[in-house]
């Protein structure tokens, strides 16, 4: 029993000595960007290598979901003869929830996974030492435009990932269930809100910040050699899948005035 009580313990200093340093982290950025202006470039470079080089595996993703939502909610609401209702359900689904959190989660696992490892080859190949020798701030130089690349373009991908979510339920619905395409139209224009969809925005950029914080934290803290990088790139991946998951229902909550 008192194992179980010093793991429990150890467990939750770890976490929050983990935090503290991912706070210490946040702050020596908000310190680098008041100093000096980041440069946009930059940023843009980010911005188009994680969102443009991610569109194909966004579009396909988003395009299975939606096929499979229509495909259960045909065979749930039909047992309540309520299949006009597979619009609405395929439309909210993508844009309050499938749409941010996947877009995210593939992010995280194919531009997260290269954030960590690419900072994490140059910290343990001590390029990174070499930058602060040549008085560049490493913070505004690698940290900061990958993390604002990425929470600005984060609502992007969730839009096109929610948009082919819904083409996929609506070809699906239509062509192979045999559903009427303007009840289909009409159900979604009757009971979605413009808010639904800021709903959705609103969680992308949240995921877009906190998986890029966590993948440019990890590799900035990877020491050692390239097995540390293969952890640290790991780490990176798992951690942020399950911060975009818990954040998601904490941002639900919220959103829904719970």
């Amino acid at each position: 029993m008192l194992g179980l009580v010093d793991s429990i313990g150890e467990s939750t200093l770890s976490l929050f000595n983990e935090l503290g340093k991912i706070a210490l982290f946040v702050r020596e950025m908000f310190i680098s960007v008041y100093k000096k202006f980041i440069d946009t470039s930059k940023c843009f470079y980010h911005m188009n290598y994680i969102g443009v080089d991610s569109l194909t595996v966004i579009i396909i993703t988003g395009l299975a979901v939606g096929s499979v939502l229509a495909w259960q909610s045909y065979i749930g609401l039909k047992r309540f003869e309520g299949t006009k209702f597979i619009g609405p359900i395929v439309f909210l689904s993508m844009v309050r929830e499938f749409g941010p959190v996947l877009s995210a989660i593939m992010v995280a696992g194919r531009s997260g996974s290269a954030m960590t490892a690419e900072i994490g080859t140059m910290q343990i190949s001590e390029q990174v030492d070499a930058l602060r020798t040549l008085g560049i701030d490493v913070h505004r130089y690698l940290t900061v435009p990958r993390i604002i690349g990425t929470t600005l373009v984060m609502p992007l991908l969730s839009l096109f990932c929610s948009l082919c979510g819904i083409i996929g339920g609506y070809i699906i619905a239509v062509s192979v269930l045999h559903s009427n395409h303007e009840v289909f139209l009409q159900e979604i224009r009757k009971s979605v809100e413009i808010f639904d969809i800021f709903s959705g925005l609103i969680k992308s950029v949240a995921f877009g910040f906190l998986l890029s914080l966590i993948a440019v934290y990890k590799g900035y803290t990877t020491r050692g050699g390239a097995r540390n990088v293969g952890i640290s790139t790991t780490e990176s991946v798992v951690t942020a899948s399950l911060t975009i998951l818990i954040s998601d229902y904490i941002l639900t909550s919220i959103l829904s005035g719970a």
